[in-house]
């Protein structure tokens, strides 16, 4: 019989980076990040008017397509098949403990009944109905919770001014004028104000939210990162919000270190600290972390992408985004007919099923006390660290694992295989710890070892 030999060896760890300086979160606000901390696991989704297009959220963008007629596409929008409480239950039988939905993009279309714009899924399209409050009314019913995505840009407003680096080809007559410079230190006061006024509708008339989830700051990246909140206004947006859901978290998809105000802080296609696709580069506050991903590579629906990571690739991205104890927001695109993607479903059934034998390893645990190698994660709760041998195809298992741990004196009590009673047998010395374990077969996803100490990690 072969074995593993698997050392404790001890390791002070670096404190991370202090992100908040004067802001004093609520009672019901702290309450609220640690239940954030917990869930480990939401749905994102990426739903407007551009899957009609079938050429992701940026169509726009991308296509330079002029504002005057894309909008025109609202005039046919009719999503005749969405219903809200399969979504709700899809999702939440996928193990999610939240949802985080698109209610404006930077197209500027408004996916819920707002009075600030004629353009919404109420006013503008043969829909008529509001996606957003049937959402949260499902929601309320299945107990999950809600959060907005919300755009600080717009690639349609003229008052969205001065412009940044994108929307130039959208037709405005600002943007015709040839105006690239900066003449402004903030943004025209109609469109703060207009921001406020959605904001404020979306906090008042769709029940409790869980986090509003900005995006769009990056656009005005010619001004240095100290400008940026008095170009966006966040701190009087942050200070609105939080007078009017306390509980309701803020995170901003800045790629910066998150500002004053901020409750969590979000990280763009990449596990905190990676930086893999170039956007998340910042610092690792100790706010409660967020890794938003795509299923495949693309945001909104793109019917060419079907370039989907598998079912276990999935799983194990989840769970090396717990062993940095970071929650995962996992992006679907909806058809425009309100239908989701059978890929998308698929992997979403794989993951439910994971979670419904393997949740407890990930959800209410923080990031491992060891680092991640390339064999994989642990994550931790209490006296108990889960160690994640994570198999990839064209690597084996290796024979020796070396794990470092705090320097402390905590006596190993058991260990074992996490879906098996047969314990594991060990030798704990001064110089760490000895598991010894009879040839483990390289079973996808997750191969799980628990260990139990004598105190708490």
């Amino acid at each position: 019989m072969k074995f593993l030999k698997i050392f404790l060896i001890a390791l002070f760890v670096t404190m991370p980076a202090i992100a908040q300086v004067g802001y004093v979160p609520s009672e019901a606000n702290k309450a609220a990040r640690a239940e954030f901390e917990n869930a480990r696991f939401g749905i994102f989704i990426h739903w407007g008017i551009y899957s009609m297009l079938g050429d992701g959220e940026w169509a726009m963008q991308v296509q330079n397509l002029p504002y005057a007629e894309y909008s025109r596409i609202a005039a046919g929008f009719y999503p005749s098949k969405f219903n809200a409480a399969e979504w709700v239950s899809a999702f939440k039988a996928s193990g999610a403990k939240y949802i985080t939905i698109t209610s404006r993009h930077h197209d500027g279309f408004s996916m819920f009944g707002t009075k600030a714009s004629p353009y919404n899924i109420v006013d503008a399209t043969p829909f008529k109905r509001d996606v957003i409050a049937e959402l949260s009314k499902e929601c309320q019913r299945q107990g999950i919770k809600l959060h907005f995505y919300y755009s600080h840009l717009d690639w349609g407003r003229e008052d969205y001014y001065p412009l940044g680096r994108t929307g130039w080809g959208t037709g405005r007559q600002i943007a015709a004028e040839g105006k690239k410079e900066h003449p402004a230190t903030q943004l025209k006061r109609s469109y703060l104000d207009f921001m406020n006024t959605q904001l404020t509708e979306l906090l008042t008339k769709y029940g409790p939210i869980g986090a509003i989830w900005f995006d769009g700051v990056w656009d005005q990246d010619a001004f240095p990162r100290e400008e940026q909140p008095n170009i966006w206004n966040l701190y009087e947006q942050y200070a609105l919000i939080h007078r009017l859901q306390p509980a309701c978290l803020i995170g901003n998809n800045h790629h910066l270190l998150p500002f004053e105000g901020e409750d969590i802080q979000i990280f763009e296609q990449d596990i905190p600290g990676q930086n893999e696709a170039g956007l998340s580069g910042q610092e690792i506050s100790r706010l409660p972390l967020e890794t938003c991903k795509t299923m495949n590579n693309s945001w909104g629906y793109n019917m060419r992408d079907k370039n989907y990571m598998s079912p276990e690739g999935v799983v194990q991205y989840l769970v090396r985004t717990a062993g940095k104890g970071a929650n995962l927001l996992l992006n679907v695109g909806p058809r425009p007919d309100g239908t989701l993607p059978e890929e998308a479903l698929e992997r979403l059934k794989y993951i439910g099923e994971w979670l419904g034998t393997y949740g407890v390893t990930v959800y209410g645990t923080d990031g491992g006390c060891i680092d991640a190698q390339e064999w994989g994660v642990t994550t931790q709760r209490g006296k108990t660290l889960y160690v994640h041998l994570l198999p990839q195809a064209d690597k084996a298992l290796p024979e020796v694992l070396q794990l470092d741990i705090p320097k402390a004196k905590n006596k190993l009590k058991a260990a074992k295989l996490f879906d098996g009673e047969a314990k594991v047998p060990f030798k704990q010395t001064s110089q760490g710890i000895t598991l010894a374990l009879p040839q483990l077969a390289a079973v996808s996803p997750d191969i799980i070892l628990e260990l139990t100490f004598a105190k708490e990690l």
